[in-house]
């Protein structure tokens, strides 16, 4: 796996785990861990392929995203392309392309998918909520971020496989995080970074995986990720409440305040706003070199 440079040590893995010593082991210390036989009772674990998605789904339209960079011109959440499911899937077997899907309640649109999972019994409060997949071309990338609600994640990759980086919290301050927004800057490459220009990346410690068919991530509470996916292929991600009164508050000021903020001060200084913060993303971060 590249990593251009990075401190990156290998995620910790594990074939199967007890709920007690998960908790015990990762999430009251707040460590990532792979489970790779956690699901392998679920339906989706013989049936999910992007072939059967194309069966069940292939009539729906999709909202695709590419990587371009955030502008005053397109909302976070505002997709650039759309198209059939069953003609997504025929491009991302055909070719690499940039194309994903995200925020998309596939699950509810084809009720048929709720029954092939289950929450597991692991230690977690999971938010009994239906849960979103995730769609790649090869090469295409998920820019570095962590979540707005302090949610334990645990991520389970289907068909293919990708790269995940992880970086804890407490690396926050060498990662660029752009102001007033939950990612760092979105022109730097994770898996090729330019230290000439973000020299202090050097400093973030953080972990990596290539996560297979079947596998599941274990991400604690406001971790960065970065994803890449190294084949065409899809996931989907169980959340669970945060432990922590401070990680809890955390998520209601980004909900509640910082969101909304942000939102404002786009609509009135537009492009100058998000150049603004990515100045400050590059002055803080400088410090510390």
């Amino acid at each position: 796996m590249k990593n251009g440079g990075l401190q990156l040590a290998e995620i910790p893995r594990v074939k199967r785990i007890s709920k007690e010593d998960f908790v015990k082991q990762y999430v009251k210390p707040q460590k990532p861990v792979v489970i790779e036989n956690l699901i392998e009772d679920w339906p989706a674990f013989e049936k999910w392929g992007l072939d059967y998605i194309k069966d069940v789904a292939g009539e729906k339209v999709v909202p695709l995203y590419d990587d371009r960079p955030i502008t005053s011109e397109f909302k976070f959440n505002e997709p650039h392309a759309e198209m059939k499911m069953s003609d997504y899937i025929d491009l991302l077997k055909s070719e690499p392309t940039d194309y994903r899907i995200f925020l998309y309640h596939l699950m509810k649109e084809v009720p048929a998918l709720q029954k092939d999972f289950k929450f597991p019994n692991i230690g977690l409060r999971m938010i009994k909520q239906l849960p979103m997949l995730f769609f790649g071309g090869e090469n295409s990338k998920v820019f570095m971020h962590y979540d707005i609600d302090f949610a334990n994640i645990l991520h389970f990759q289907f068909h293919g496989k990708k790269q995940c980086i992880l970086y804890p919290p407490s690396e926050s301050k060498y990662l660029y995080k752009v102001p007033h927004a939950l990612i760092s800057r979105e022109d730097i490459d994770f898996t090729n970074p330019d230290f000439n220009n973000f020299p202090v990346l050097k400093k973030a410690k953080g972990y990596v995986t290539e996560l297979n068919h079947g596998e599941a991530l274990y991400m604690p509470e406001g971790y960065w990720h970065q994803m890449t996916y190294l084949t065409a292929g899809f996931s989907m991600s169980l959340r669970a409440t945060p432990r922590t009164v401070t990680n809890f508050s955390k998520a209601i000021y980004n909900l509640v305040v910082m969101r909304n903020f942000d939102n404002l001060m786009r609509k009135l200084r537009g492009q100058k706003w998000i150049d603004y913060k990515n100045r400050v993303a590059v002055k803080k971060t400088n410090k510390y070199a």
